[in-house]
């Protein structure tokens, strides 16, 4: 775009000059005007490619380019009403190319270097990988509970509909029951096969409890042998027959003969008797 704004000044300002002064000088004119936009592209660009800056340079550079692009469109408005048009469409030209210019500058001070965009990428993939590795953890962890509260849920339903088919049974025998405690033939027919308690007096046969039961207390444990009333007993029992009795027999007749007395203390006791 730089050399086609180049060759339209050129062409222009020789087409321009040529009318009041040899093209020859005119010629140099319009090099004249390329050549100074070209030497301030070409020092803004060895500026930057050492990583430095001129605003004054870039200012030239501006200047030149506005000066083209006035060239352009001062001629495109001298000109014919029928080419009018298609100068005015290449006036915006050498702007356009100072302008891009500009942004390559900006690209090249953002540019990377091969293995740095290497690296980059491989973070990025990185990190999409984790993404996705823990969308699908995330997945498959949320249909597992799905699954798991479905089973729970069915497993619960199944429990109430055993529950209510057994509250409506056990309601079934109730009233059955009641019905026969009320009813008057077998209320005779009970009052028959029961026990009178005093004379003229029949006890009334009453429905069974139905409802939570006392506990019954366990039955106490006799207080704990010693070391040396266990060791005794062992003893005795080890030499009740000759040969002396096994562990094995000591201890089954140990338990049969009613005595208590943990695997671990008894065995203790066989030790220290033997």
């Amino acid at each position: 775009m730089t050399a086609v704004s180049m060759v339209l000044t050129l062409a222009v300002v020789v087409m321009w000059l040529g009318q009041a002064m040899p093209k020859s000088i005119a010629l140099v004119v319009g090099l004249g005007l390329d050549g100074g936009w070209l030497a301030t592209l070409a020092y803004e660009r060895r500026l930057a490619a050492q990583g430095d800056h001129s605003t004054p340079v870039t200012v030239v550079g501006w200047v030149f380019g506005a000066a083209a692009t006035g060239v352009l469109v001062t001629h495109a408005l001298m000109a014919e009403k029928d080419s009018v048009g298609a100068w005015l469409a290449v006036s915006w030209l050498p702007l356009a190319a100072k302008a891009l210019w500009l942004v390559h500058a900006l690209w090249e001070r953002t540019a990377l270097t091969p293995d740095a965009l290497d690296a980059i990428q491989g973070i990025q993939q990185e990190a999409r990988d984790e993404a996705a590795v823990a969308r699908a953890r995330l997945r498959s962890d949320a249909a597992t509970e799905e699954t798991r509260l479905t089973a729970v849920t069915q497993a619960g339903a199944r429990v109430a509909h055993v529950q209510a088919k057994t509250a409506e049974a056990l309601a079934e025998a109730w009233s059955t029951l009641e019905k026969a405690r009320a009813g008057e033939d077998t209320s005779r027919a009970l009052t028959s096969v029961t026990n009178r308690v005093t004379p003229d007096v029949t006890p009334r046969w009453e429905l069974p409890v139905w409802g939570p039961t006392e506990p019954v207390p366990a039955l106490e444990s006799g207080p704990a042998l010693t070391d040396e009333a266990l060791d005794v007993l062992v003893d005795e029992i080890r030499h009740s027959e000759v040969p002396a009795l096994s562990y094995r027999e000591m201890a089954a007749r140990f338990r049969t003969a009613g005595h208590s007395a943990s695997e671990v203390r008894l065995r203790a006791a066989w030790k220290r008797v033997a």
